[in-house]
């Protein structure tokens, strides 16, 4: 194990190692035309940090007229982290909240003892006469124990809120956590990294050891990893304790997740996360009775219990 330094590391830092341990291929859906591919969970590896959920929505054109529709569904014991590159997403949810997201903000939404919520294109991104593309990552944080039952909640964060680092054709956009010197305003339950990476061709941007457990998803591009070359559609599991520095061999984005441990094993089924299978068994009858609070806004339709 390399010894990690107390110092942010900087751009243009040379330090790297062979630090990959575990390369994921994401499940890919069909989703009515529009792709999404899954990284987390999988069988090699459930969670890196508090991270227990990684999709990759798009990017997906839709037809005129047409967009995301996900009906109002359930969660407990988590919080989802969506986070746009192309296109707009309307958020509404049983606390009667109603607020979009957009390229570069970040919407948190804690589940806790229960919520729900759905997500959909607005009219005006349906009928746009040009710009229908939807593009990001939907993440979902698992809660420590302590907090896997508190007041479900959410909080929007404008992306000009977010620190951004730029030096010799890297920029990173911290969007959750510590790093480079930086500090995100999105409040976390737990020692949390999310940031967003893009690289010109030939730059690079050094990943610190100080957060234990980490990962890197790459969204397009190809990067470079102490003379190993990964291409996109890949997550990227990093050995603990090793600093590294990726090199872009051409123009890439690239998502850091990670964090430090969870204080135990989750169990995750359908949309739901907790320490305890009864627990879980518990929310399944409460939707399946109908005992969830409606979504404000979007109460007509829902997504049955999976049978």
């Amino acid at each position: 194990m390399s010894g990690a330094s107390d110092k942010d590391p900087v751009f243009g830092d040379a330090a790297s190692s062979d630090a990959v341990e575990l390369v994921v291929v994401p499940r890919t859906a069909d989703i009515g035309g529009f792709l999404v591919r899954r990284a987390l969970p999988t069988a090699k590896r459930r969670m890196i940090g508090p991270f227990i959920f990684l999709d990759q929505m798009g990017p997906g054109d839709f037809p005129s007229g047409e967009g995301l529709d996900v009906r109002p569904h359930p969660h407990i014991g988590l919080a989802t982290v969506t986070y746009l590159f192309d296109g707009e997403i309307i958020h509404r949810d049983s606390t009667g909240v109603e607020a979009a997201v957009r390229p570069g903000d970040v919407n948190w939404m804690t589940a806790g003892r229960g919520i729900a919520h759905s997500e959909r294109s607005s009219e005006a991104f349906r009928h746009s006469a040009n710009d229908r593309r939807l593009s990001g990552l939907q993440t979902w944080v698992a809660l420590p124990k302590t907090h896997e039952e508190v007041a479900p909640r959410f909080h929007h964060h404008d992306g000009a809120s977010l620190p951004e680092i730029e030096a010799g054709g890297a920029k990173v956009r911290l969007i959750i956590g510590e790093a480079w010197g930086e500090n995100s305003p999105v409040e976390t339950f737990s020692d949390t990294i999310y940031a967003e990476l893009v690289l010109q061709p030939g730059s690079s941007v050094p990943i610190d050891p100080a957060h234990v457990e980490r990962g890197l998803y790459l969204f397009e591009g190809e990067i470079e990893i102490a003379g190993d070359v990964f291409e996109a559609g890949r997550l990227l599991v990093l050995r603990p304790g090793d600093p590294i520095t990726v090199r872009a061999r051409s123009a890439s984005r690239l998502l850091l997740v990670g964090g430090a441990p969870m204080d135990g094993p989750r169990h995750i089924w359908w949309n739901f996360v907790s320490s305890s299978k009864e627990r879980i068994d518990q929310a399944k009858a409460e939707w399946k009775a109908g005992r969830f609070d409606k979504v404000f806004g979007d109460e007509s339709e829902f997504i049955p219990l999976p049978e």
